[in-house]
């Protein structure tokens, strides 16, 4: 027994110095030629799959600002919903309420007034108890303008006249942002400014209507509010222009970069489905630092900047750059589940399993009942992959020439493009092969003529 053990352990390290032998050499032999494309392609995949997610969210932010340039529409869109935003009509009432008393003196007109009444014949009670009407009247005056004002600025006159402005006013953001000053938008040290005159003369028409004529006195008002305090200013201006630039050819060149990675990677679906979820950890990294970035805003604002307005300005003009990320990444995230569930692993084999035993046994109920796919559903079964393919391009075009896509729509696209895929394997019935009995030392898979 024991000559049979040092038997076996001397052949056990005989092959396991045979083992080392074949590795060593393997080592010290050169790689050939075709490895060491393999190894390039391999090298050269990897890195332009990360140039692709680092550019992804710049693409992203690229598509937004140049689209608040060339497109009127969308940006009339983006500033539209400030004209009702309750902190930003008390912030401007305000202001513009502020700036029509430093103009008109009302404790002087009444004064005045009361004056002139107590020259009349009057009853010596009467001629008293005006004097103490001053700082009443004075009171209702300053109420009732406060409350013209906002009257004025929650109307839909004045959402209609603040669309309006900004669509005119489109053209003064571009020089806004290109640098350039002048006109109702201005940007100087690190401060943007909107001018308050076109509101103070509505205010100024609506009182007049209602019988002040004290509110004839107001003069043209060019002063202008705060909508922006940041040194951060001049240099958005500067990356704005590099983003209005990029705009275009940005995504272009990500996508580029991105499918020639995926295409000289050795497993095309594996560097697909990280390199969806790299551009969507990129994506969701932009997010993040959006919503740091609010509160910073905020809190390097001077004291006499209402916090809440500024923060549903700050709101407002990123609502469709958030709209962006969060879309490409559920976009490039249904790509990575997408290529995940096709791929060989144990999880994605049964679910692709599970979904075709249930449809087959869907398609043995319908067939049961007496509806059949004949020709259709054999031409389904020979191109199904091709069918497929088709469908999932379809669902890429559908989302690429939608115009301005969320969320819900890259739901919805992906649900439907789901369910086509389903009932093309509904409809692709296999070929029916017929089993016969088998003579003897015959193959009874021979299928019957």
């Amino acid at each position: 027994m024991i000559d049979v053990a040092v038997t076996d352990q001397a052949d056990e390290l005989e092959r396991l110095r045979r083992r080392v032998a074949e590795l060593e050499a393997e080592r010290a032999t050169p790689p050939t030629p075709e490895e060491g494309r393999s190894r390039w392609r391999s090298i050269v995949s990897s890195i332009l799959i990360v140039l692709s997610c680092l550019l992804a969210p710049l693409a992203v932010t690229a598509v937004w600002a140049h689209n608040q340039v060339s497109d009127t529409n969308q940006y009339v869109e983006t500033v539209a919903p400030l004209a009702s935003d309750p902190a930003v009509q008390d912030a401007l009432a305000n202001r513009v309420t502020a700036e029509i008393f430093a103009r008109v003196d009302i404790e002087s007109i009444t004064a005045q007034t009361l004056a002139a009444l107590g020259r009349l014949d009057l009853p010596p009670v009467a001629a008293s108890a005006l004097q103490g009407l001053q700082a009443p009247i004075v009171n209702g005056i300053e109420s009732f303008t406060r409350t013209q004002v906002d009257k004025a600025l929650a109307s839909p006159q004045f959402a209609a006249v603040w669309e309006q402005a900004n669509r005119v006013a489109h053209a003064e953001l571009v020089r806004l942002l290109s640098g350039e000053q002048g006109g109702a938008l201005s940007a100087q040290n690190g401060t943007v400014t909107l001018n308050l005159a076109p509101i103070v003369a509505q205010v100024k028409q609506q009182l007049v209507a209602n019988g002040y004529g004290f509110a004839s006195n107001i003069p043209t008002v060019n002063t202008s509010f705060t909508l922006v305090q940041s040194n951060a200013v001049t240099k958005a201006q500067g990356l704005f222009n590099l983003l209005n630039t990029l705009g275009v050819w940005l995504p272009i060149i990500t996508l580029i970069l991105f499918g020639l990675g995926v295409y000289l990677a050795r497993d095309h679906r594996r560097a697909l489905m990280l390199g969806s979820l790299g551009i969507v950890a990129a994506v969701l990294a932009i997010g993040v630092l959006l919503a740091v970035a609010r509160p910073l805003y905020l809190d390097a604002l001077p004291s006499t900047t209402p916090r809440e307005a500024a923060g549903d300005v700050f709101d407002t003009l990123v609502r469709f750059l958030r709209t962006g990320l969060r879309t490409t990444a559920l976009t490039f995230l249904v790509i990575a589940l997408g290529a995940f569930f096709t791929g060989p692993s144990t999880s994605a084999v049964r679910t692709r399993e599970a979904l075709g035993k249930g449809i087959a046994s869907l398609r043995g109920g319908a067939e049961s009942k007496g509806l059949r796919t004949g020709r259709v559903g054999a031409f389904a079964f020979a191109h199904k992959r091709a069918l497929d393919l088709s469908v999932a391009i379809l669902g890429g075009l559908t989302l690429v020439f939608w115009d301005r896509p969320d969320g819900k729509v890259v739901l919805v696209t992906a649900l439907v493009v789901l369910v086509l895929v389903g009932l093309i394997e509904f409809i692709a019935r296999p070929p029916a092969v017929a089993l016969s009995v088998a003579p003897s030392g015959g193959d009874p898979r021979t299928p019957v003529a």
